[in-house]
């Protein structure tokens, strides 16, 4: 039928609007194999430097819950042109910046850039694709969340190898303005008309400090546990870690409360009443701080137990990659044929085997085995991650779905800002008295930490399969009922 075709239009939005998404999720993992580099130019150790990476992730995290508001707001092409600006000053600032506090303000701005630019392009596909072929493009928008923390630590190792650090964002200056620019300027189209939605100033500082306090207390509380296992006063960091939490949950409770209670809230969250759709939630915001922190594990590992350099340590994550890129449309157009639980489950099943090889291995790893397995997560990984989102906003009503986009982006940056600070910490922990940075006892250290690394991930990702089972369990019932 013409209506179920995928107009040239369409895709182009979808790729100029993605691509600014994928670069940006591209350099924010592109840091993360250069940050034994980065420790030595700007003095700071692996609890500091890390912030590179997760301030970017939470204030992603902390900008898309006006993605609904935004979207009703705004026009699409818009906030396209904002996340263009966004993205090529954070850049900007990231060549000339040379201090570390420089550099994090850099990241806050391209956080914001791909905040706006992720939800804007999930919010396109689910409003302008044919309803038989929303699957297969949500596997193509999911490209853009898989592949690019995937490739981003081999493109850091492949230029930083040949090119100061800096370089990589004076290339991709010239990708945004050259080709995002002009193809969104042709093809991002309006399909809706915008309201005149107002912004609830309270519930957006508090989801803010809800998702920055419970960010800080993973990273204050490592801080305290690493402290105390080297000797050193953790009374400081613990009592941050504390007040962290406390803030963190309060914020998150008073967002909640006020939501329900608003006339205009920033979030619509009354389809989260569905179990089904919540447990779709609550796997779908576990399984990235598994999925985005690996980027930041192998590296690491490769590089300071195995004694990797940076282009082999970001190389080591391209195979897995590569079949991410391969198979996220392959999952979306699996659901599509055959419905999501055996698309959604399979993968996730097959997926959990390469951490729990990683941990079996953990001590006598090689860059290959360490490759391999990583490549069996990325497999399973990239083929269900998108399908989740999809199958739950499918199970909501037509006008909530900003909402939902909003919710699941959301938790999505949450779950890697958290990832990212969770395994720092855990390599941190084991790293705490082993001397030197190079020498054997740090090296065995770090394999420690792997190890730790890598039965947590597995505890993670069993949890959402467990999630994803109880919501796939009431959708057969209620399928049932005559």
């Amino acid at each position: 039928m013409p209506d179920e075709r995928i107009s040239g239009k369409l895709i182009g939005a979808i790729v100029a609007v993605g691509s600014l998404a994928f670069i940006g999720i591209l350099t924010e993992t592109v840091m993360t194999v250069l940050f034994p580099q980065l420790m030595r130019e700007f003095n700071v150790d692996t609890a500091t430097v890390q912030w590179i990476t997760t301030i970017y992730l939470l204030v992603v995290a902390a900008t898309m819950p006006l993605s609904s508001y935004l979207n009703r707001r705004f026009k699409h092409r818009t906030l396209f042109l904002a996340a263009v600006a966004l993205a090529v000053l954070g850049s900007l600032i990231m060549i000339v910046g040379h201090a570390f506090p420089v550099i994090l303000i850099a990241r806050v701005i391209q956080g914001m850039g791909s905040g706006v630019a992720t939800p804007l392009m999930i919010n396109i596909i689910l409003e302008q694709s044919p309803k038989s072929k929303v699957g297969r493009l949500m596997g193509v928008g999911s490209l853009v969340i898989t592949v690019a923390p995937a490739i981003g630590p081999t493109v850091g190792g492949a230029v930083s190898s040949i090119l100061p650090w800096r370089a990589i964002f004076v290339i991709v200056i010239p990708i945004i303005l050259l080709v995002s620019l002009p193809v969104g300027l042709k093809c991002v189209e309006q399909h809706r008309p915008t309201e005149e939605a107002r912004l609830n100033s309270l519930q957006f500082v508090s989801i803010v400090l809800a998702l920055c306090g419970l960010v800080m207390f993973l990273n204050q509380a490592g801080v305290a546990v690493s402290a105390a296992v080297s000797g050193g006063s953790a009374t400081v960091s613990a009592v941050f870690a504390v007040v962290s939490l406390i803030v963190g949950l309060g914020a998150l409770l008073f967002f909640g409360w006020s939501s329900k209670r608003s006339f205009s809230p920033l979030i619509r969250l009354g389809w989260l009443r569905d179990p089904m759709v919540l447990l779709h939630l609550i796997a779908y915001m576990l399984l990235p701080i598994v999925g985005i922190g690996f980027g930041y594990v192998i590296t690491n590992v490769a590089q300071l137990s195995l004694g990797t350099s940076a282009f082999l340590s970001g190389a080591l994550v391209l195979p897995g990659a590569l079949i991410g890129a391969f198979f996220a449309p392959v999952g979306g157009m699996l659901h599509d044929r055959f419905g999501p639980v055996r698309p959604i489950l399979g993968a996730f099943f097959a997926a959990i085997c390469g951490p729990i090889l990683l941990l079996v291995f953990s001590m006598r790893l090689t860059p290959v085995t360490l490759a391999g397995f990583y490549f069996i997560f990325g497999f399973g990984y990239s083929l269900g991650f998108s399908n989740i989102m999809t199958n739950a906003l499918r199970n909501i009503a037509p006008q909530f779905m900003p909402d939902g986009n909003a919710v699941f982006n959301t938790c999505l940056q949450f779950g890697g800002a958290a990832g990212t600070a969770l395994f720092s910490t855990i390599l941190s922990v084991a790293q705490a008295g082993a001397g030197e940075e190079g020498g054997a006892t740090f090296r065995h250290a770090t394999a420690v930490g792997g190890s730790w690394t890598f039965a947590t991930m597995i505890g993670i990702v069993a949890i959402a399969i467990c999630c994803l089972i109880a919501a796939f369990r009431i959708g057969a019932k209620r399928n049932s009922r005559p």
